[in-house]
């Protein structure tokens, strides 16, 4: 059975969030630092936004997208609290995905 992540990445500073849906998250998450570290075309190569700081999975690809559109639509301060209850520090997840 197919999963499907929501996921939210930030800068080293945390200044910058970035909001996705993958099927594949590891994949995705090197993506976007393959992306900070060469053409930096994307939202998220640009504004180097490779470290993963909190993920939810989903079976069904219809409920993350709609997921992803609900939490893109929140102002920051709603973004940092979903992050907050998910990972109180902060901490990058990348390493526990890859």
């Amino acid at each position: 059975m197919q999963e499907y992540f929501v996921y939210i990445t930030t800068n080293v500073q945390k200044t910058v969030l970035y909001i996705g849906v993958s099927n594949n998250l590891s994949r995705r998450i090197d993506q976007h630092y393959q992306e900070s570290r060469n053409e930096k075309k994307s939202f998220a190569g640009k504004y180097n936004c490779y470290h993963l700081v909190y993920y939810e999975k989903f079976q069904n690809p219809s409920e993350a997208i709609l997921r992803e559109k609900t939490i893109k639509k929140w102002r920051r301060e709603k973004k940092e609290k979903l992050i907050q209850r998910f990972n109180p520090d902060w901490h990058f997840l990348e390493k526990e995905i890859l």
